[in-house]
């Protein structure tokens, strides 16, 4: 399925009936003079050649592979600062590096941002076992370069190619600005390296007994390449690339696509960039977002209490609670953004502190038992400004978009809204007892926070090239015109606040 021709403007100016104060925000963005910075991006020639055509996983290890990978020196850069890349080949070979800006581009999905000639390769040695069961490279640089001026934030893939037999991954940065911008997509990659197995059993989930093992004392750390991705089903694109293809590209495609003033950061400048929240209309949190530290939670509090606008579109949302390194490359368990027995699951979390503040505070819902499962996104206050334009009535779902971890047990704020909700199953006929709880709380200065309660709410809007629906305990049914029109309703209304 496609997302309906529909453009930005056309999409704001029908909500003026219904939501004129939506409307009118969402329009007056459009009418700075000129084109804004993704548009601009966006109107740059594209194409398809980011994607991985040749991966290859060694079975030896089930995660990595060790022909061709790499990481990168930093999380996020800016323009200006400078960047190493650091790969191993096993056996040695040459390999050529090209770096990609991923976005909409007339729907190819990336634009090609640089080349480098065929660089020598050779094995680079595995860490050893630290402490904490932490594996931390030590790799020297293949190559080292300064980020170009005119880069716009945004996600990039280096796309690695071995020369000796053509086999390809990735490695992610993120390239973040100071700018102000309507909308602030934030990445989560503080969940993307929690389920990074590299080189076998190395994630957060592993303390060498258990392989879902859910307590303390382990680290895992941003100096080592991702392996492909380990849960729901195989995703070859996610070879070096984290999570982001999985579940966050889809949303900063249609954004993208339709014009959006968005710009990008990571966790990590959440954790330590608390002013950078406020030069935003709206927040994006996006996908898979479970791990987060104290920090990130009080800055993202006080934004809210600044007024800023803030959008979880994302499930099992602010879930653990990390200790990070003082120079960000590494983290630990620590903790869980709930109280005691909230989850009904996992054993090992009762061994970690259960305290205040717990996620639903921040979010409106959280995590709850038993944490997995699916269902529709059912729609139960129709007459929310949220579903204007839609057609929805009390009790229509969008089918299987909810998963396969969610959001419940909305937390008593004054003026919070359930606006869908509706119980979770183990697959079609089953249910587990869950009930999912998407919901809208206001802010103290006429702004608000909204919470979708799933991870999957980009496949309700694009299906970017080389994305992999889902289905686990339900399946999502790909772009749907009603979740389109709620996103558009939704950042009308940040954009407008």
């Amino acid at each position: 399925m496609t997302s309906p021709s529909v453009s930005r403007r056309t999409a704001l100016k029908g909500l003026a009936g219904a939501s004129a104060a939506a409307a009118l925000g969402g329009c007056a963005s459009l009418t700075k003079p000129g084109p804004n910075r993704i548009v601009l991006e966006n109107s740059k020639p594209g194409t398809r050649d980011w994607l991985l055509t040749n991966t290859r996983v060694d079975p030896a290890t089930k995660w990595r592979c060790p022909w061709i990978e790499g990481y990168c020196s930093h999380t996020r850069v800016r323009a200006g600062d400078e960047l190493s890349l650091f790969v191993s080949t096993n056996p040695a070979s040459p390999f050529t590096v090209d770096i990609y800006r991923l976005g909409y581009y007339g729907g190819a999905g990336g634009r090609l941002m640089r080349s480098f000639e065929p660089i020598p390769g050779k094995p680079q040695p595995d860490p050893t076992i630290g402490a904490k069961r932490l594996r931390n490279c030590a790799w020297e640089p293949a190559v080292t370069f300064r980020i170009p001026t005119d880069w716009l934030s945004g996600v990039y893939l280096g796309k690695l190619t071995e020369q000796r037999t053509g086999l390809q991954s990735y490695v992610v940065l993120i390239v973040r600005d100071d700018r102000p911008a309507d909308l602030l997509f934030q990445c989560s990659d503080h969940t993307w390296q929690a389920y990074n197995r590299w080189p076998t059993q190395f994630a957060l989930y592993d303390d060498g007994k258990d392989q879902w093992y859910w307590g303390g004392g382990v680290q895992v750390g941003f100096n080592r390449p991702y392996g492909r991705y380990c849960q729901i089903f195989d995703a070859p694109l996610s070879q070096g690339s984290g999570e982001f293809l999985l579940w966050e590209f889809p949303v900063a495609y249609w954004l993208e696509q339709h014009g959006y003033d968005v710009t990008y950061c990571s966790n990590q400048d959440t954790h330590a960039d608390p002013r950078g929240l406020l030069r935003t209309k709206g927040f994006l949190s996006v996908g898979h977002d479970e791990y987060w530290s104290l920090e990130m939670f009080r800055n993202v509090q006080a934004a809210i209490a600044a007024g800023v606008n803030v959008a979880f579109l994302s499930g099992n949302a602010v879930c653990g609670r990390i200790a990070l390194t003082q120079d960000l490359r590494a983290f630990e368990r620590t903790g869980v953004f709930g109280p005691p027995g909230g989850t009904r699951d996992f054993i090992a979390m009762k061994s970690l502190a259960h305290e205040r503040p717990y996620a639903n505070e921040l979010v409106g819902a959280h995590s709850t038992g038993p944490v997995t499962g699916g269902a529709d996104w059912t729609c139960v206050q129709p007459g929310h400004w949220l579903f204007a334009g839609t057609g929805m009535k009390a009790g229509d779902g969008i089918p299987g978009l909810v998963g396969w971890e969610w959001h419940g047990d909305p937390a008593p704020i004054p003026g919070l809204e359930v606006v869908a909700s509706g119980p979770t199953q183990d697959a079609p006929g089953k249910p587990n007892g869950g009930q999912f709880t998407a919901t809208v709380y206001p802010g103290p200065k006429g702004n608000f926070v909204f919470n979708a309660a799933t991870i999957w709410w980009g496949d309700g809007l694009s299906a970017p090239p080389g994305y992999v629906r889902p289905s686990v305990y339900t399946t999502p049914q790909g772009p749907d015109p009603r979740l389109q029109r709620i996103t558009q309703n939704l950042l009308a209304r940040m954009i407008g606040g």
